[in-house]
């Protein structure tokens, strides 16, 4: 008789760590399957009975015993822990990639790719070098947490900037004022939204299959939307119109004062510095008597130049966008029912805004935008 190669003959501590390991449920399968296969070869079952038993191809045992031989437990990894690998490039040609990762990529592309990197690298007349591959390249960026591929858009202020300080303190200071119904706080903005018509209809959701539009579709104008947010009480103004003009600014406001906020002692109004945003037009579309009327129910609190951020409006506006927007809208009578419907939804479920930036949080986080002072 044949003696049987590649015991498995667990120490008690082997076997306690293989069961908590199986029992843990938090490793990737096939290693389990591996610890699964030598607790049974402990057992004392054969290769066929360990197939049958986990349902798995009878070379699986024989090689998680073999390799239980050769490395201990350690053996229900794949891969050997202490396999060394050549580094393809070494710390100064890193360092090299990493500068050049950072850099405007080549006339003619718009960014760096793994490979127009590991191309451009060994063609540096500091660095000679054989060919290397983009999986290197990867490797290098990711441990450096580069992605050269991708970049946000941010609008940037400028630095030491007293009229950026001043308006956004003012700003912050109003929004963390306590609720206050008759001094009520209100965030505008505006923003265009699309009309676009099917070429095909769409085909609706089914079990095991997603809803399906076509990519074509045809243009159909565009639309302009005011909103106004009332973040503390958790209500909101939404209107749909053709333009965007100081007349249909001020119209706006105007519903906003008798409409909706008729009982409000002040209406303090915070928005951006668009063109069209401008107090002196009450004046140039009403009446003396009904423009002071309305400018004293008014005051308005402008954010900063590349201070859109502080609107309260532009968050209520994003959930705008994805709730309602994030579709295919034809005409103009569809977009206006649809917005009212999220309006009612949204003001019904009363959905407030939780502002937490402070101006104490500006001061420390945003210490660039403060003036210095030197003795």
């Amino acid at each position: 008789m044949t003696r049987k190669k590649h015991v498995v003959d667990l120490f008690e501590n082997e076997r306690a760590e293989l069961e908590s390991f199986v029992s843990s449920g938090i490793h990737r399968a096939e290693d389990i399957t591996r610890a699964r296969v030598l607790l049974k070869a402990d057992d004392g079952a054969t290769d066929a009975e360990i197939s049958h038993a986990l349902d798995c191809d009878e070379s699986t045992p024989y090689r998680a015993r073999k390799r239980y031989v050769d490395r201990g437990i350690a053996a229900v990894h794949r891969r050997n822990p202490d396999r060394d690998y050549e580094r393809k490039l070494d710390g100064n040609e890193e360092a090299r990639l990493i500068k050049l990762a950072c850099s405007d990529p080549p006339e003619g592309y718009s960014q760096w790719s793994l490979r127009l990197l590991a191309d451009e690298i060994v063609v540096l007349e500091e660095i000679d070098h054989e060919p290397i591959s983009h999986e290197t390249v990867r490797q290098v960026l990711k441990k450096n947490e580069l992605q050269p591929h991708r970049s946000d858009q941010w609008v940037i202020p400028p630095e030491e900037d007293a009229e950026f300080v001043y308006h956004m303190e003012d700003v912050l200071a109003l929004y963390h004022e306590p609720y206050d119904p008759n001094q009520s706080v209100v965030c505008f903005d505006e923003h265009p939204t699309e009309l676009t018509k099917e070429v095909l209809a769409p085909l609706p959701a089914a079990p095991g299959r997603v809803a399906r539009e076509d990519y074509q579709y045809k243009p159909n104008g565009t639309k302009n939307l005011f909103l106004a947010s009332e973040p503390l009480a958790g209500r909101r103004v939404v209107t749909v119109t053709d333009r965007r003009t100081k007349r249909d600014w001020v119209t706006f406001i105007w519903h906003l004062v008798d409409e909706h906020y008729p009982d409000a002692d002040c209406i303090r109004v915070v928005l951006d510095n668009l063109n069209t945003h401008d107090p002196i037009a009450f004046n140039e579309f009403f009446e003396p008597a009904e423009a002071h009327r309305l400018l004293n129910k008014l005051e308005f609190h402008f954010t900063p130049i590349h201070g859109s951020w502080l609107n309260m409006a532009e968050i209520e506006f994003n959930a705008l966008s994805q709730q309602c927007l994030d579709q295919r809208i034809p005409d103009a009578a569809t977009s206006v029912w649809r917005v009212a419907a999220w309006e009612e939804h949204r003001n019904t479920a009363t959905a407030t805004i939780d502002w937490q930036f402070t101006t104490d949080d500006a001061q420390t986080k945003l210490e660039r935008l403060y003036p210095s002072f030197n003795d």
